[in-house]
């Protein structure tokens, strides 16, 4: 990796962080959609409420960090990996009621979202000139073989002591163990980056226009799965938290073979191709979603909705693209690490929306029009791709 990164960069000490949080955030993901459903007894309307409350800290950034515009980013870093520690902490401790597993997962939620624009930005800014792509493909892959690990001990988990155990909670204060081992590790992050004075202010620049609206439309059509995939499997076919675990572990080790290549087909052919590319598989992922259960018996529909939700898993590693755009166009590193948090920002504005929306859109209109509206989205995102016109040379 010293050919894509600057040596005198602190990359190993973020990378050694990520990898600590993603296999808690593994454990945590791999039972948290069933312990909603067979613990805290939401449905599909109160999943959308929780994801509202997941989805908030991402509309919020964009006050938080102008907050904290004096902090660099390896500073926000680490404020956001304390605030995770205390999410999962609460998750640990607390019982498991509607309001309280609200705001146990909105604290989680809070430091993730901080975390999210500060290590897009780290990685990019450590990396060499021409390299951005292969730097988030990287880091991509780090992330994915962590998470893999996480999975990997769920599926273990309830393989030994069985579903009917329900051993969610000594999960739970695992992935906290994780989270705060990872924050001791991001603690050797110096702060190298200087704070960014363009972040007391939402950041808007016209020349970002594009980026902002694809943002939008990416984070719609990826909210649908992101909160409802996992959702439709456990609600709808009845899948445990082995099955879910093991499909995670799956799309883990695709994404983590996967990512860097398609950062270096970012760095190669350019960001525009792929960023149209993508919604191409994704119309027929949603298709297969929404209706496999017409088309197939429901064991089969069960198989082929899994099949699907890894291949949205790797289509998703295009979103990197958008990155690499906002490097290209970007006058400065200061003006690079604004635009991407303000991008998430951008982001939640709909996907707040989207996770209302989408329980009232599954219990009333079915998943056949949830995941349908999924594929307009990308194809929408798609099609404004295509107005993109591509100023630099890339290499």
């Amino acid at each position: 990796m010293n050919a894509v990164f600057k040596p005198e960069t602190r990359y190993r000490a973020l990378f050694a962080s990520l990898l600590l949080s993603a296999i808690g955030f593994g454990l945590y993901k791999g039972v948290i959609d069933n312990y909603l459903a067979e613990v805290a007894a939401m449905s599909e309307m109160d999943r959308g409420i929780a994801e509202f409350f997941r989805e908030l800290p991402g509309l919020l950034l964009v006050v938080i960090l102008a907050v904290f515009y004096r902090f660099s980013a390896e500073k926000m870093y680490k404020t956001g990996m304390v605030i995770m520690v205390a999410g999962m902490t609460m998750q640990t401790l607390i019982s498991p009621s509607k309001a309280l597993v609200i705001c146990a997962i909105f604290i989680y939620s809070l430091g993730e979202h901080i975390q999210l624009g500060m290590k897009n930005t780290l990685s990019l800014e450590y990396s060499r000139p021409g390299f951005g792509g292969q730097a988030l493909g990287y880091q991509n892959a780090i992330y994915q073989i962590g998470n893999l690990a996480g999975y990997l001990a769920v599926i273990a988990v309830f393989l030994l002591v069985g579903a009917a155990a329900k051993p969610f909670r000594p999960i739970f204060t695992v992935s906290a163990l994780f989270m705060l081992f990872a924050m001791l590790a991001s603690l050797r992050l110096s702060g190298s980056s200087t704070p960014d004075r363009s972040r007391r202010r939402f950041y808007f620049r016209r020349k970002f226009r594009k980026y902002y609206i694809l943002e939008v439309f990416y984070g719609a059509r990826k909210q649908v799965f992101f909160t409802f995939g996992p959702y439709v499997l456990v609600l709808f076919y009845g899948a445990d938290a082995g099955l879910i675990s093991l499909l995670f572990a799956i799309s883990a080790v695709s994404c983590f073979f996967i990512a860097p290549l398609v950062g270096k087909l970012i760095d190669r052919i350019g960001y525009k191709p792929v960023m149209i590319a993508d919604t191409l598989i994704l119309v027929v992922v949603c298709f297969f979603y929404g209706f496999a259960h017409h088309l197939f018996p429901m064991r089969t529909a069960l198989i082929v909705c899994c099949v699907n939700y890894v291949l949205d898993s790797v289509i998703s590693l295009a979103s990197m693209a958008s990155n690499v755009y906002v490097q290209d166009i970007a006058d400065n590193q200061e003006e690079m690490k604004a635009t991407i948090s303000t991008g998430i920002s951008v982001n939640h504005l709909i996907t707040v929306l989207i996770a209302l929306l989408g329980g009232w859109i599954w219990k009333v209109l079915g998943i056949e029009t949830l995941f349908m509206l999924s594929a307009f989205l990308g194809l929408c995102n798609s099609a404004f791709a295509a107005t993109i016109k591509t100023g630099k040379v890339q290499k």
